[in-house]
């Protein structure tokens, strides 16, 4: 499509993709929506991005992102679901830690989230310093939606383009006091940078969720939660020990789901079988209990559907209360490894500390299922060996 056209999107529901090439100097973006009554957001709740992942009314999903040669940022749409008063949703992206110039073969795509056909692309060309961008629109045009290639660029980044919606963000302005501003900021853990104080972001009690989401690309580059054809079925595990020294897993092979209020503190919510849910698996830790705590090592080991990690990209996002998201990203894999170690999190003086681990743990030879147990050796966890059936 070129800049300004528009085309029929007869599609009930669909996939909206922002996609990029990786490489050397180019920087991160993240994609989000913004749902307009007129030229204006409704309220703070009509932006959908990574620190407010779901609209109230399901309508918009922030799916997350998926890496490879081409990085991928998605959120899906239900039309059929969209309210009423909403006339318009804005697609939009904004660059972390760098510009657009930077960046090669930026495009968006709306793909029929039912068949997955291609109902419109527009490649985005010629940015310079522009630091987000409204790539694209879906609005309705009498009774039907319809898609804008639209290439606007903004210098003042994702709270600039928001703050020109109508959303108050905690950079902007003070808001009133019933309308407390929206958090756009976020913490990525990477090997360059791979640990962060809880404890001195202000995560200093509530319930932190810890959230497992993935996808796996079959070759055709089309398949979202799926590896030739079959659903793949990631476990979102973790050891703990406690100052008492008490150790012990959660996990849900073990069926060992933990509890919130008394030990240990950290509870599994469910077993998501597929990862195409928007809410995946989620630990949650207790931080009201920290001085508990000496240390958790969190992990996901691969139940069905894979043989082993290569090909898998999964997400990691740590959400604290009264702190950043934090999230990391675990992809890569080589080998026959059906296990993965994510993060570490540990008591250092009171303090809470979360290291990215990113590691991928193969079994011990002659012992096709034994990842777990070889995590337990390699991170020192003397279970001897009690955490579990193993795979």
């Amino acid at each position: 499509m070129m800049k300004g056209a528009n085309v029929a999107v007869p599609a009930s529901a669909v996939r909206v993709e922002v996609g990029w090439q990786s490489g050397a100097g180019v920087p991160d973006a993240d994609v989000s929506a913004l749902l307009l009554a007129g030229t204006k957001v409704r309220s703070d709740d009509d932006f959908v991005f990574y620190n407010q992942a779901v609209h109230p009314s399901g309508a918009v999903r922030h799916e997350g992102k998926q890496q490879g040669h081409i990085v991928i940022d998605a959120l899906s749409v239900n039309l059929a679901q969209v309210e009423s008063q909403i006339e318009t949703i804005v697609l939009a992206a904004s660059a972390d830690g760098g510009t657009f110039g930077q960046f090669h073969g930026l495009y968006i795509r709306v793909i029929d989230a039912a068949g997955g056909a291609q109902v419109a692309r527009f490649d985005s060309t010629g940015a310079t310093t522009e630091t987000a961008f409204v790539l694209g629109e879906l609005y309705r045009r009498q009774g039907a939606w319809k898609f804008r290639a639209v290439g606007q660029g903004y210098d003042s980044g994702l709270a600039g383009l928001a703050t020109d919606f109508g959303i108050s963000v905690d950079d902007a302005p003070a808001a009133p006091p019933s309308a407390p501003p929206v958090n756009l900021s976020k913490i990525s853990l990477t090997k360059e940078s791979p640990s962060v104080s809880l404890t001195k972001h202000g995560a200093t009690g509530g319930v932190m969720r810890v959230n497992l989401n993935w996808t796996s690309m079959a070759a055709t580059g089309r398949l979202f939660g799926k590896l030739r054809g079959k659903n793949i079925d990631l476990d979102l595990c973790c050891f703990f020990e406690l100052v008492n020294g008490a150790i012990g897993s959660v996990r849900a092979l073990d069926r060992r789901f933990g509890a919130l209020y008394e030990p240990p503190f950290i509870h599994l919510d469910q077993d998501d079988r597929t990862g195409a849910s928007i809410t995946g698996e989620n630990l949650s830790i207790n931080l009201d209990y920290t001085q508990f705590f000496r240390r958790i090592l969190v992990f996901a080991s691969i139940y069905d559907g894979a043989s082993d990690f290569r090909g898998v990209h999964a997400t990691v996002t740590l959400n604290p209360v009264n702190s950043p998201p934090i999230e990391m990203t675990l992809d890569g894999c080589t080998d026959n490894s059906r296990d993965a170690v994510l993060a570490v999190l540990e008591n250092v003086n009171g303090e809470l500390v979360v290291r990215r681990e990113g590691t991928f743990v193969r079994p011990p030879a002659g012992q096709p299922g034994g990842g777990v147990m070889e995590i337990a050796r390699l991170y020192h966890w003397d279970f001897g060996f009690q955490a579990g059936r193993g795979k």
